[in-house]
């Protein structure tokens, strides 16, 4: 039998909860559950007026509004208002009330730009986060794994021009140059001063947006762009830490820097790290295991100079600190150069007679000259590290933890395009996308443990025996940490 509708009248009155509107499993309910955000009134006092001016916006709800835009992939103000005034779960997430008028999208921008702008809030926003996860269990701090990855900045690539700028110093310099002096002191040279002369490259700037970088690698877009330096905890893939760098910074540049952040601030122990094969550095592997952490580092394979006869054809020896050649003849120690790299020299007389001289060496003085840097053992352990199996099994989480966390983030949240312009608009957007997964993976994560919570208990009631090593297994109780406050 047909049935036809009548559709409501605009002008009809009808009395109803708008907590009933919201669907129990939705995304927001589950937000709201495990995720404490009155911290921010707190930590953005300061930034306000006590006694003056007009009544401002309440700025947990103003934060909130900003995390709905970051987690519903809203990349734009105004939409993002226009999103809150029809969407009913939006509403309840921020407390107001069916008929309440949403903010102004110009209320959100100008207090981004004036008020917030060159503070800390964001960052302390996000670090408020890691610490309620690590609250619940769902951070140990015990393997991190780092990455970065462009996002485009908001320029054109054909809108630059070329500038002459100093090459700033790496950030280990100080540890190197200690160890260069060290060196040299040790085989009876003299230490090197400090290098005063100031060398210049030439660098493409954008004229629209001159915080970002030009970036030109092999398997990358090449444009302006800049670098998000992620940090992931290996437990349940939270983010630890978000760095913004203009597109041709180097990924090893910050990495130690921030890492000893992560240490202070949240008291992290950890047993090892993971990296690809842009943090196969030798100031990365010795600063690393001198805080006894084990790095665990991509491969890179050596590149190869014209010569037939190549550099791990010559064998090294610790113990007399020489180099043995195919011919078996020993390269001597000469001196420690300022980029820390040790110098050994071949005998150029007897070179001269050998055979293969042509395929060992083109030098004109018929001497070979092998190069090794002073923290080149600490590159070899890197390397044993990683094909141990622990390290096997380390690097192969690398593609589950941040290169996931990274996707995610540009599926769903933005993570592909800069939305503003300056290196500190897109730490702030940066941030927020990171705080953004957090909270998402918080309250999804603790939502399905509190789920399933008796279908564990039922299973720790059995033992199950496991057929390979006739072990007695219980899944574990780490799981539980957390729940109680659910």
């Amino acid at each position: 039998m047909l049935k036809k509708l009548t559709p409501a009248t605009p002008e009809k009155i009808e009395q109803i909860s708008l907590d009933a509107l919201v669907p129990q499993n939705h995304l927001v309910r589950k937000i709201a559950k495990v995720i404490d955000f009155e911290f921010i009134r707190e930590a953005v006092a300061p930034l306000y007026c006590p006694n003056n001016g007009r009544p401002a916006e309440d700025p947990v709800r103003l934060f909130k509004i900003m995390l709905l835009g970051y987690l519903f992939g809203i990349p734009s103000e105004r939409r993002l208002v226009q999103e809150i005034q029809v969407n009913l779960a939006y509403r309840w997430f921020l407390g107001m009330g069916l008929t309440e008028k949403v903010i102004d999208a110009s209320t959100l921008s100008q207090n981004c730009r004036r008020r917030f702008n060159d503070s800390e809030i964001y960052q302390q926003i996000f670090d408020n986060i890691v610490e309620q996860a690590i609250a619940k269990g769902l951070i140990s701090g015990r393997v991190l794994y780092t990455d970065s990855t462009h996002l485009k900045a908001n320029a054109n690539k054909g809108k630059a021009r070329n500038e002459q700028r100093i090459v700033e110093p790496s950030q280990y310099v100080d540890a190197l140059n200690q160890a260069i002096n060290e060196e040299r002191e040790l085989n009876g040279k003299k230490p090197l001063k400090p290098s005063t002369v100031e060398k210049y490259k030439d660098v493409k700037v954008s004229t629209t947006d001159p915080d970002s970088g030009f970036m030109h690698r092999e398997g990358k877009p090449k444009g302006f762009f800049y670098l998000d330096h992620r940090t992931v905890d290996g437990k349940h893939n939270l983010i630890t830490d978000t760095y913004v760098t203009a597109g041709n910074v180097h990924d090893s540049q910050p990495y130690m820097a921030r890492l000893k952040r992560q240490l202070e601030r949240f008291g992290f122990n950890p047993v090892g790290v993971g990296l690809d094969a842009g943090y196969f550095t030798a100031p990365i592997c010795h600063l690393l295991l001198a805080e006894q952490i084990y790095p665990v580092l991509g491969y890179r394979r050596a590149s190869h100079g014209a010569n037939p006869i190549r550099k791990k054809q010559f064998i090294y020896n610790s113990q007399t600190d020489t180099y043995t050649c195919p011919n078996g003849k020993s390269l001597i120690y000469k001196t420690t150069s300022r980029e820390g790299y040790r110098h050994y020299h071949s005998d150029a007389a007897t070179c001269k007679v050998y055979p293969l001289l042509s395929q060992c060496t083109q030098s004109k003085n018929t001497q070979k000259v092998i190069t090794r840097h002073i923290w080149e053992a600490y590159k070899e352990k890197a390397n044993e590290i990683r094909l141990s199996q622990w390290g096997k099994k380390v690097y192969a989480r690398r593609k589950e933890t941040v290169d996931r966390s990274f996707a995610d983030a540009k599926q769903h949240h933005g993570h592909r395009y800069a939305r503003f312009r300056g290196r500190a608009q897109v730490q702030m957007q940066c941030l927020l996308a990171a705080t953004a997964q957090n909270i998402k993976k918080i309250a999804i994560k603790l939502f399905l443990l509190h789920f399933f919570r008796p279908f564990f208990n039922l299973f720790n009631k059995i033992q199950i025996k496991n057929p390979v090593y006739g072990l007695n297994k219980k899944i574990n109780p780490e799981l539980y940490r957390g729940l109680s406050s659910i």
